[in-house]
């Protein structure tokens, strides 16, 4: 079988009243219904009143904009595809694009975070009502970490230049996930594009790992981190809800000593079976060692906030730079 068309030529338009294009959308509805997310929405998403009625059915609002992320838009535009064929016969009160885009410009840093609390109050619902964690009951982790996300124009509320050079918003995400499910958004934080990585990370942190708990996550719960959230606070709130925590330590003067203090056959050999890029070094290696010593952190800092643990080190092979 073969085109009888170029495909650069080839044009397909379904404009048949009774076609259905993302049926999907039913189930995935009713799910997020029987969750509360409508309720929940209508009842924490607080606009200004306007004579354009801007502020008005968040809960409609906010399930048009859900159902079509579901179905791939990644812009106001793509919104409309929620309303083609029999879409209107299968769901009720779907808005259109440019209402939509009108309702998410009208929010601020507050009401972003009203949706957040939407968020928070629907994940653990969602667990209960599907498999959202497997395993989590035995052991689960929480990611934390933060990212750019550009913005365009001048107006943009909190928009500034952070650690990325790039002007935009930082969003500091909390992620949950068990060794047999797909990460799942916990938490979100929407900040200054300027916001330092650990600024509120302590409290975000324990945000997050209550959340996990109320999905099921009630075994063993690792919070894991990069330096950038390497503090007192952060590991306080960790131990105080009872997780355990993995975070990259910087090098500082007291962890190159700890590291000295190891003896030489401590250390244990790996091969890895694939070669790893160092950035460091900026090559490729195979071969690296292991070893762990006792490590006191915050010595300058109160007794009840320094933290004894155990330091894993990893070492590479350096590389002689010569002709």
């Amino acid at each position: 079988m073969q085109s009888s068309h170029a495909a650069a030529a080839v044009s397909s338009t379904f404009d048949d009243p009774n076609l259905i294009a993302y049926g999907g959308l039913e189930p995935m509805v009713r799910l997020a219904e029987r969750c509360g997310l409508p309720a929940l929405a209508g009842k924490h998403i607080r606009l200004p009143a306007s004579k354009d009625g801007t502020g008005a059915f968040p809960a409609a609002k906010l399930m048009s904009l859900v159902g079509g992320m579901a179905a791939g838009a990644d812009s106001i535009e793509d919104m409309d595809r929620l309303r083609h064929g029999a879409m209107g016969r299968l769901f009720s009160g779907v808005r259109a694009p440019s209402t939509l885009g009108s309702f998410l410009r009208s929010f601020t840093h507050g009401h972003v975070k009203q949706l957040h609390a939407v968020a928070r109050r629907f994940l653990p619902e969602l667990a209960r009502h599907t498999p959202l964690l497997p395993g989590a009951e035995q052991a689960a982790y929480v990611d934390i970490d933060d990212t750019i996300r550009r913005t365009y124009g001048y107006a943009k509320q909190g928009a500034g230049y952070g650690y990325s050079k790039v002007k935009g918003l930082n969003a500091l995400l909390g992620i949950v996930s068990s060794p047999l499910s797909a990460p799942v958004i916990a938490a979100t934080r929407l900040r200054k594009g300027p916001s330092n990585s650990a600024r509120g990370a302590a409290a975000f942190v324990a945000e997050t790992i209550r959340t996990a708990r109320a999905c099921g996550a009630s075994g063993l719960l690792v919070m894991r981190a990069d330096s950038a959230f390497y503090g007192a606070d952060v590991i306080h709130a960790c131990r105080a809800l009872g997780a355990r925590f993995s975070i990259t330590v910087r090098m500082n003067t007291s962890v190159k000593a700890a590291i000295a203090h190891i003896d030489e056959t401590d250390w244990t050999p790996i091969k890895y079976p694939k070669a790893v890029w160092d950035e460091e070094g900026q090559c490729w290696i195979s071969d690296a060692e292991i070893a762990e010593v006792s490590y006191t952190a915050f010595t300058s800092k109160p007794k009840k906030q320094q933290v004894t643990a155990r330091l894993i080190v990893r070492r590479v092979k350096r590389l002689s730079v010569g002709a």
